[in-house]
């Protein structure tokens, strides 16, 4: 990490040039500026600087959607502010003389925050939390899938026939997983030596499938340092002329892609999960049970912020090691939330999302979930125990994306938690997914139609 004290010596010495101001747009992205290091140094460090706000309302092609309030041609597509959040300024290792800082979204002219902006929603939460006395602490866990084509090379071929870096699966396989060492140690190494702490990283249970794991923090630093690895790992990966996807379910018949996600609580005291409290086969305290009551209670309706693509849903099989329905066990990966650790360590465990989850969003569901349920004292279900797949009296959650919106569309919670903007800039965002995918023809409808129809 650097301080701006840092950054004037660094770029005095010639060791950094450029500084990446950059944001997480709907889909959890990063977009934004180069600077050069001395204009920032002397202007957008303290005054921030500016950028389209049709950049949250755009596709995943960078097209203008229409439908939303917050920007649109009425409006004439202005500016809102990017304000560097010092906080995250960092050294970004894998690039040429180069630091990243990640930036807060503004409101021109009156610098109020932008609200339907992911960092923002974010903030909200974790402001509530703090007004309660808890801070959460999060630890993602993000897979992927890694291919022997570049980038490029990979569009080209139209992502068919890609060749992945291992041919069996890998699922812990050390000499397996040795072949994918030459992207995984570097990304290990450059997100220590850029400030995001590593555990580990391993093959799983997908033929070129690997996990790498960053070390648990505060929610938001957790968000910075999820959005941040991923950027790091796709371009070590496009400079080594590999490719690497995200994709929660990137190939039917093989494992999708998760983003497991650890939650807890402190108070000045400590954790505050453990207790005398008996659950099942826990020992707990009412804030776990309440936390784990609202988790439960509300993850139906938040569905599209842990599971925010059309490709997201393709993800939940029987017998996928991906939730599909509403339970909570101890240690069992067949349950959407899974309880881990003793004492300090405890912590729930959510299997929900997908690693195309955008974090920023994924955390502001499961912290207002969760303190939803420590305010209304909501009760959890007893713990199941067994196989979730098997349980058919146990709810579903949504299958599709299109289920899903109606759920988050419709919630009052969701009204009343995240605010009527956000509800509806959202609800467009996930519309024009599902707008997207319905006017698509695919490989499938071709291959099945194109002549026996």
């Amino acid at each position: 990490m650097l301080t701006p004290d840092d950054l004037r010596r660094q770029a005095a010495d010639g060791a950094i040039d450029t500084v990446i101001a950059a944001f997480p747009d709907l889909y959890g992205r990063l977009i934004g500026k180069r600077f050069d290091v001395g204009f920032f140094l002397d202007h957008a460090l303290s005054d921030g600087s500016h950028a389209c706000d049709y950049l949250l309302t755009v596709d995943m092609e960078m097209e203008p959607v229409p439908g939303y309030e917050f920007s649109n041609w009425e409006r004439g597509y202005g500016d809102f502010h990017l304000m560097p959040d010092v906080a995250t300024l960092r050294h970004a290792s894998w690039l040429d003389r180069t630091a990243l800082v990640l930036c807060d979204l503004r409101h021109e002219p009156d610098h109020r925050p932008v609200s339907v902006a992911p960092r923002s929603i974010l903030r909200r939460q974790i402001e509530r939390a703090a007004a309660m006395g808890l801070t959460g602490f999060t630890g993602s866990e993000l897979e992927y899938y890694v291919f022997q084509q570049s980038f490029r090379d990979a569009a080209a071929a139209g992502h068919k026939d890609l060749r992945p870096i291992g041919w069996y699966l890998e699922d812990y396989h050390i000499l397996q997983g040795t072949r994918g060492e030459p992207l995984n140690a570097a990304a290990r190494r450059h997100l220590k030596a850029s400030g995001i702490p590593v555990e580990t990283s391993k093959g799983e249970w997908g033929r070129g499938q690997h996990e790498l794991n960053v070390r648990y923090a505060e929610t938001m630093a957790m968000a910075d340092n999820h959005v941040i690895f991923k950027q790091c790992i796709k371009e070590l990966a496009d400079a080594q002329g590999l490719s690497v996807t995200f994709m929660a379910k990137p190939h039917a018949g093989q494992a999708g892609s998760s983003c497991h996600i650890h939650f807890s609580l402190a108070d000045a005291g400590g954790p505050v999960f453990p207790g005398s409290r008996e659950i099942g086969p826990l020992r707990v305290s009412d804030t776990f049970t309440w936390f784990l009551g609202g988790l439960l209670a509300h993850a139906p309706e938040l569905m599209p912020f842990y599971a925010p693509t059309i490709n997201s849903y393709k993800r939940f099989e029987s017998g996928s090691w991906a939730p599909t329905r509403v339970a909570w066990c101890r240690d069992n990966r067949t349950a959407g939330f899974r309880v881990v650790g003793n004492g300090p360590s405890l912590r729930i465990e959510c299997r929900i999302p997908g690693a195309d989850c955008n974090p920023y969003l994924a955390f502001a569901a499961m912290l207002a979930s969760g303190l939803d349920g420590i305010e209304n004292r909501i009760e959890p279900p007893p713990v199941f125990e067994g196989d979730v797949y098997a349980a058919a009296d146990l709810p579903e959650l949504p299958g599709t994306l299109e289920a899903a919106l109606e759920g988050f569309r419709n919630s009052t919670f969701c009204q009343e938690t995240f605010g009527p903007e956000v509800l509806a800039h959202y609800s467009r965002f996930y519309e024009a997914e599902c707008e997207a995918w319905q006017r698509a023809v695919t490989d499938w409808e071709r291959n099945r139609y194109f002549e026996r129809i």
